[in-house]
């Protein structure tokens, strides 16, 4: 006889074990149903792997750097094997507590691989054989997996995508990384870091180039500073992985075309959905040309009783976007099977913050400068560097700005954009500026405390509007 649910999560990363929980907190009889981890990508070798790896080469840089601080540390090595044993004992601990949270609101977890057979009809084949699933819902939360280059899989020893990455076998001395956005950034600053000759291939015309333009110039400036090469409007033309190394054919912004050598490749050229195997086609489930689900803005397919939520859905992937989608569909779900006492809101994606974790640090949410005057609006744009604030120069870390932009006639705050330390911690005080619609003037009223990196914002406000006063 099949277990019968009200809801079944496939899936459990951040946007499908966050979904289960709150459908639980709703009073759904709710189950997870993963095939390999809890926790999903993002724990396991995505979001929080890669925090621990980076927060071991900034440590490393800071020792590198002692005397910039009047300090003295000699002798100093890496040990790459303990670096990446602590990271993978971060997410141990984490996939350990993501079990705990299951166990706490009476989710039922079935571990092995779930595929749609009918509507509202779950196979799932795992540890325990063969089970069928019943539930009103199902939401679809399978996630992606990295991008092989073509003709040139990822085999883990030469040719690496990010999970390779995480646990390499080796220390690479000289890296190709392929793609600049947040994770071939990520991976290139901290090999970089760590002592490797990187060098970054982006076939756009600059790297990180979801951000504001000034954002990517100055990142680009910074990592060449750092010793990377950055190879812009280029791409590789052939990848020839051997015994000790791997041959690249790199073609430069003249179309000019050269053969380089190199230890490792690291690919980073975007996701493909996990969609796969699950029972789209049986269910004739909508899809868009790239192979991602179509949603409606309550995360519902055009199926009844199917929901999908996270990356294998419309961009931005994020982690914190699947987790929010998981809020939206339970709520939802919850809604239509009679819930009167809660009201869901479809998300704006505008106010999806984005951070990259590479040094110096970026964030930015919302409208770029570029964006916003293609868009029709006149804008009024602030913008103050690192180098006017105390707390900066204090740290050490006095290299960066933040870019604040409005709309000139309402005052709205468009977009905010920022490069620096610890920016990633800052970008959320306008994300939530941006959410309660704050205007300019709200923003000029905030006391800022002092002495903070928060400053900034307050004088990038003020900057557009001709009233900074630090610089």
């Amino acid at each position: 006889m099949a277990d019968t649910y009200d809801l079944i999560v496939l899936g459990s990363g951040p946007g499908g074990y966050v979904a289960a929980i709150r459908a639980a907190q709703l009073g759904l009889k709710t189950a997870i149903v993963e095939r390999e981890l809890l926790g999903g990508i993002c724990l396991n070798w995505g979001c929080i792997p890669t925090k621990a790896l980076l927060r071991s080469a900034e440590i490393y840089h800071y020792m590198q750097h002692a005397k910039d601080y009047g300090l003295a540390a000699e002798k100093i090595s890496a040990d790459l094997d303990a670096v990446v044993k602590r990271s993978r004992g971060v997410s141990k601990q984490l996939n350990q507590g993501i079990a705990h949270l299951m166990k706490k609101n009476k989710i039922a977890v079935h571990m092995g691989e779930g595929k749609l057979t009918a509507p509202g009809k779950l196979e799932v084949k795992g540890e325990k054989g063969t089970q069928t699933l019943t539930a009103k819902h199902v939401i679809l939360a399978t996630g992606a997996r990295a991008r092989d280059l073509p003709g040139t899989p990822a085999d883990g020893k030469r040719v690496w995508t990010y999970r390779h990455a995480m646990v390499p076998p080796e220390m690479p001395t000289k890296l190709l990384v392929i793609g600049s956005g947040a994770i071939g950034i990520e991976f290139a600053s901290f090999y970089n870091d760590m002592g490797a000759d990187v060098t970054v291939v982006e076939m756009m015309d600059r790297i990180v180039p979801v951000e504001d333009a000034d954002v990517s110039a100055f990142l680009e400036k910074s990592l060449k500073k750092q010793g990377m090469t950055i190879l812009t409007g280029a791409g590789v033309t052939d990848v020839k992985p051997g015994s000790n190394g791997v041959t690249a054919k790199i073609k430069d912004n003249s179309g000019k075309e050269a053969v380089h050598e190199f230890s490792h490749v690291i690919v980073a050229i975007g996701i493909v959905p996990n969609t796969q195997n699950i029972g789209l086609e049986t269910l004739k489930i909508d899809i868009d040309e790239r192979g991602f689900l179509k949603t409606d803005p309550m995360c519902r397919t055009n199926v009844d009783g199917v929901w999908a939520i996270g990356d294998i859905t419309a961009p931005p992937w994020l982690a914190h976007k699947a987790s929010h989608e998981g809020v939206i569909a339970a709520e939802a779900i919850a809604q239509a099977m009679g819930n009167k006492d809660v009201h869901p809101h479809a998300m704006d994606v505008r106010n999806i913050p984005g951070c990259t974790y590479c040094h110096p640090q970026v964030a930015s949410v919302g409208l770029t400068e570029a964006r916003a005057r293609d868009e029709g609006y006149e804008v009024k744009v602030g913008n103050f560097p690192f180098i006017g604030n105390g707390k900066a120069i204090a740290l050490g870390e006095a290299e960066g700005f933040i870019k604040t932009v409005f709309d000139a006639k309402t005052g709205e705050l468009l977009g905010a954009h920022m490069v620096g330390a610890e920016v990633t911690e800052l970008i959320q005080g306008y994300t939530v500026g941006k959410t309660l619609e704050t205007t300019e003037a709200e923003l000029m009223q905030t006391v800022f405390p002092h002495p903070t990196l928060s400053e900034m914002m307050h004088e990038s406000v003020l900057g557009a509007y001709g009233r900074a006063l630090h610089i």
